[in-house]
């Protein structure tokens, strides 16, 4: 024994699936809503019994099919469009799965068919290029406050929705809440189809738009169907994208604008000036957290006057080699910027030997002799900051552009950045605290070189 469920499409034989064509061939009794034989009498044997049953009857109609197959008869149940969508599938199955042991030996199928919402979308052109979903505002047995909590979640995520059973005499104004929900979280130019009688002769198209939707155009034969925020109206169809052509990034450059572009638009709105934004665009790039705005501080137009010194060939002097590493070798060729580092000079060891001092002070100190008008970028060692301080204090030929100072660590890191940031006679920028480093450092740098990117994402 064995029952067949099957869907007969949306109205057009042209729909029917080959193989529902088979089963309605082969079947010996076919029940279903009286409305339904129109479309499958074509292909059904000539002494195959018929059981029409009026709407309302969905059990009655699962009751007789399985005392039918009971008897050995080759049952098949129709319906419109798929059996397994708000059709006879499901109470079909539920009965056979409660109906005890002597439905064991029960043979179930499902045989697909199309649906409305597929057959409108195909109307429609391409509205279901991304995630979609199907809500019956039926309530008959379904209660309101689930269908509305459906309809919230389907309006929040963006979904593309196609409605069924939108209205009817006695359900008139469930159509008119939805759109009052969708409202809420979605345009009211989201493009929104009506559509009566799809694949029938009187098939009617209607496109509108959520904030345009008027209930009354809608009756039980139409689907509804609800763009998402991306879909849009091409003459007489629906477009919802599927991304391809705004896929994701995946060149070194695409990924670095698209961090730009998330970064930027984290801290669009803070009070910093456009250069100083870019440059903890920059920072915040290197370190991945968006926090890290929190500490950065620098003099008015820093960042504006290292730009121009190196993009007039201005010098560069780092503390260690990691710094001048992180630096940018296109930027560095572009504006034929020397970038010099002198903690493994060997004048510089000596000196440190000598003095007694860190190799990166010893190579700060020589440094100064020969580029006393550099920027100088300290992204590790907080001596090297002493000393340019202290330079900067005893030292009159010692004019540097600036002084990009965010030595990282626990030991003098505090005290070197608190007396930058009392520093008076040139321009600095620093990370607070015991953050920074030789990335930081760069970062700042590399900010700097391109500041001019920054009115590709800030406004002045």
């Amino acid at each position: 024994m064995k029952i067949t469920v099957t869907g007969l499409g949306p109205g057009d034989n042209a729909y029917i699936l080959p193989v529902v064509q088979s089963a309605l061939q082969q079947a010996e009794v076919v029940i279903g809503y009286d409305y339904y034989f129109q479309f499958a009498k074509p292909y059904l044997k000539t002494d195959a019994e018929l059981i029409s049953m009026p709407l309302g009857q969905e059990e009655g109609r699962a009751e007789v099919a399985i005392k039918k197959a009971k008897t050995g008869k080759n049952v098949v149940v129709i319906g419109s469009g798929d059996a397994s969508i708000y059709a006879m599938a499901s109470i079909v199955y539920e009965m056979v799965s409660k109906g005890g042991d002597e439905l064991d030996d029960l043979e179930l199928e499902t045989l697909p068919g199309v649906s409305a919402f597929l057959a409108a979308g195909s109307k429609l052109g391409a509205p279901l290029g991304h995630d979609f979903c199907c809500i019956s505002l039926s309530d008959l047995m379904t209660p309101w406050n689930m269908i509305e909590k459906r309809i919230r979640a389907a309006a929040m995520g963006d979904f593309v929705t196609s409605l069924y059973n939108p209205k009817s005499k006695k359900r008139h104004w469930q159509l008119g809440r939805l759109q009052k929900i969708f409202l809420e979280e979605r345009a009211s130019s989201t493009p929104v189809a009506i559509v009566r009688h799809v694949t029938r002769p009187e098939e009617d198209i209607k496109i509108t738009t959520l904030g345009a939707l008027n209930p009354d155009d809608v009756d039980m034969f139409c689907l509804v169907m609800i763009g998402n925020s991306q879909t849009y109206q091409f003459k007489n169809y629906l477009v919802t994208p599927r991304g391809y052509l705004n896929r994701k990034p995946h060149t070194g450059k695409e990924i670095q604008q698209e961090s730009f572009r998330i970064v930027t638009e984290h801290i669009k709105d803070l009070s910093f000036s456009v250069a100083d934004k870019w440059a903890i665009t920059r920072i915040i790039h290197t370190t991945g957290i968006l926090e890290d705005f929190n500490h950065y501080a620098a003099t008015p137009n820093a960042i504006e006057n290292w730009h121009n010194h190196l993009k007039n060939g201005g010098e560069i002097v780092t503390d260690v080699t990691m710094v001048k590493a992180g630096i940018t070798k296109a930027f560095i060729k572009k504006y034929n910027t020397k970038v010099h580092c002198l903690l493994n000079d060997e004048d510089a060891q000596l000196l440190a030997k000598t003095e007694n001092i860190t190799r990166s002070q010893a190579g700060i100190r020589k440094a100064i002799e020969q580029y006393p008008n550099a920027l100088y970028v300290v992204g590790n060692a907080p001596t090297a900051l002493f000393e340019i301080i202290e330079q900067l204090r005893e030292n009159n030929r010692f004019k540097p552009a600036g002084i990009i100072g965010v030595p990282v660590g626990f030991v003098n890191v505090l005290e070197a950045k608190e007396q930058l940031s009392q520093t008076k006679n040139t321009h600095w920028a620093l990370i607070e605290g015991n953050r920074g480093g030789s990335n930081v450092a760069a970062a700042i740098t590399n900010a700097a070189f391109t500041l001019e990117e920054a009115s590709n994402y800030f406004k002045s």
